[in-house]
């Protein structure tokens, strides 16, 4: 959550600063505001709301110089208020942050003992008003002085600091919150995320827990909070800034439905050895000895990612025959887990940052579990402190409801599961081309789902004013039906719920009546009959079915045809509608199936919130990385 944009070099930084931020808006915020030297010193100007409201501000207030550091901000400690925006203020130092500062109230009170006036609500401008003592008690340099005040800091933190004494250097560092540096021509910049710096650079480094780095037009100097110079590889990002546009689509997120096929070729690219009839496991780190050695795994992940690790721990135990489980990251780092050195964490991440994942994988890591990451960004915190690292490479995600990372996700688990079978002995060659071959076709069979999205619209235009729905499926169809219902209610704000299908008639069913549209993910699997006796169990107590289906089965579309939406939606039509909702997918094995059958809900959920008018790539009360409790 929160956006943090820095740049020192010979430009006029505030556009800068504004492009940067508004390509962080998928992080969400409520509040925005830049710090500029302007060569009478550091000036700011902040705004509530979107960052037109700040653009607007900036009209009437100039902030012209070429260093300065911005800022989004989520609401964590004060209300959104121009007064609890960032950047925060104290003598000379200006300060921006991301992540929560845990001691705040203690510090606080120990700063206003000594006279300390605060006029904010946040935790941010006690950093502020440290770094200033620190410089006022005769620190020679900024970033000792800022050295001085994050020892004094429990939390997570990523901050940018100027000052208006030294008008050609920022001081950025982190502590559990990711922070990025670009290194432009004659230009130094940084930021929360790589799309704010891809219009200026793709040469970047990513800080890690610790750093402090002193930016200046000419370069860059690292060193540890206690002044120890270290080195960081520089990495180059084929992501160019178009990737992260809207490429003519109207949002963000349609345009990430459409990118799928792309992702899913580029995440198997390298990886899949055909003719040996296996995965390439340089990046697993797993040899056959420590994969026969491990004896559970131990999959911890949050919203979406949960949703693909689930999946893939159907995978896992089908193909590699090794006991898992699915834990919720915020679940797992409140108790006291048990974990053992035969123990495999997968954590999945669509950031590589979200906290109560990274947390969880800390407490793993610490009782001798062997670790490996799932994640879309490279050098995130995640893979970062653990063993191994399976990146996808959806490319960026600015949307906040997660398609594409979602996918790649499950490409990405299903390749896990596939290495770990065959290293096993649980995974013969034959059956591991049959479903390699099965991956390989994914991308085409993705295009063919995509090219009827007109289809799915016509669907949801249905079925827009249902204020309930509901999401059955069996076995990797029931991870689908849960991201499915999650899509729906994350943009449209319609209620959904995800069941396991043989969970129906233990409470679900009462809800079902003439005005509940049900979502059923009934392709031709092995729960395929069982499946579609849920089916007939809804149409029996007149639930309004949607499916999600082989395409030509003509049982369940002769199962839809009759169906209509309810009267009571339709205000005077009295005709039948004759199209069943019927949502059609490829023939596929099972296992690749989940790739398949979430692109159709991925659209529906986008339709109907599009129909509705809400804001489907920023919904409210929403932030794409949780780097916050």
């Amino acid at each position: 959550m929160c956006g943090i944009v820095a740049y020192v070099g010979a430009k006029d930084c505030a556009p800068i600063l504004v492009d940067g931020l508004r390509r962080l808006e998928y992080r969400g915020y409520d509040s925005a505001g830049l710090a500029v030297h302007t060569g009478r010193g550091v000036e700011i100007v902040r705004a509530v709301g979107k960052l037109i409201n700040l653009d607007t501000a900036l009209q009437k207030t100039p902030l012209r110089g070429a260093t300065g550091i911005g800022h989004t901000r989520w609401a964590t400690h004060g209300r959104p208020s121009e007064a609890n925006a960032h950047p925060h203020v104290a003598g000379d130092i200006a300060v921006v942050h991301n992540g929560i500062i845990e001691n705040h109230v203690a510090l606080r009170r120990e700063l206003e003992s000594k006279g300390v006036k605060f006029s904010s609500d946040t935790d941010t401008e006690i950093i502020a008003h440290l770094v200033d003592e620190a410089m006022r008690g005769g620190e020679a340099s900024l970033v000792g002085g800022v050295r001085k005040a994050l020892k004094r800091v429990t939390g997570a933190y990523a901050i940018a600091i100027v000052s208006s004494k030294k008008p050609e250097e920022i001081i950025v560092a982190k502590a559990e919150s990711p922070l990025v540096i670009g290194f432009g021509e004659g230009e130094m910049l940084a930021a929360s995320d790589i799309p704010a710096l891809l219009a200026y650079t793709r040469n970047v480094l990513f800080l890690q827990d610790g750093d402090i780095a002193v930016l200046s037009a000419h370069g860059v100097n690292i060193t540890t909070l206690d002044g120890q110079p270290v080195d960081r590889t520089r990495r180059h990002i084929d992501w160019s800034p178009t990737q992260a546009e809207k490429g003519g689509y109207k949002h963000f997120m349609l345009k990430e439905i459409h990118e799928q096929p792309r992702a899913i070729e580029d995440t198997l690219r390298g990886r899949l050895d055909v003719q040996a009839g296996d995965v390439v496991d340089e990046e697993l780190g797993i040899t056959p000895e420590l994969a026969k050695s491990i004896d559970r795994v131990y999959f911890v992940a949050c919203g979406t990612s949960a949703h693909a690790a689930m999946a893939g721990r159907y995978w896992i135990e089908q193909l590699a025959r090794i006991p898992s489980q699915v834990e919720i990251g915020s679940e797992v780092r409140y108790r006291e887990p048990v974990f053992t050195e035969r123990d495999l964490v997968v954590a999945v991440s669509q950031s590589g940052e979200t906290l109560d994942t990274l947390a969880a994988v800390k407490a793993a890591k610490s009782r001798g579990a062997r670790v490996l990451a799932v994640a879309n960004v490279i050098d995130s915190a995640i893979p970062r402190v653990s063993q191994g690292a399976l990146y996808t490479h959806a490319g960026p995600e600015i949307g906040v409801a997660s398609t594409k990372c979602f996918t790649t996700q499950l490409a990405a688990l299903l390749m896990l599961a596939i290495g770990l079978g065959r290293r096993r002995g649980t995974l013969g060659a034959e059956q591991a081309r049959v479903l390699i071959d099965a991956l390989a076709k994914v991308p085409h069979q993705m295009r063919e789902v995509l090219s009827h999205a007109d289809e799915v619209k016509h669907i949801a235009k249905k079925y827009l004013r249902a204020r309930d729905m509901l999401f059955l499926g069996r076995g990797t169809g029931f991870p689908v039906a849960l991201e499915g219902a999650l899509k729906l209610k994350e943009i449209s704000y319609i209620h959904a719920e995800g069941y396991a299908a043989g969970e129906m008639k233990h409470g679900p069913i009462a809800l079902i009546d003439s005005d509940m549209p049900v979502v059923v993910i009934c392709p031709r699997d092995p729960h395929y009959e069982k499946t579609l006796s849920n089916l007939q169990e809804v149409k029996a107590r007149e639930g309004q079915l949607i499916a999600v289906a082989t395409a030509g089965d003509r049982e369940v579309a002769r199962m839809l045809m009759a169906d209509e939406a309810p009267r009571s939606w339709r205000g005077s039509q009295t005709q039948l509608d004759p199209d069943p909702s019927l949502m059609e997918v490829p023939d596929a094995i099972p296992e690749v199936l989940p790739l398949l059958t979430v692109i159709p809900l991925q659209l529906l959920a986008y339709y109907m919130a599009d129909l509705k008018g809400t804001d489907v790539d920023q919904p409210r009360n929403l932030a794409k990385t949780v780097t916050v409790e």
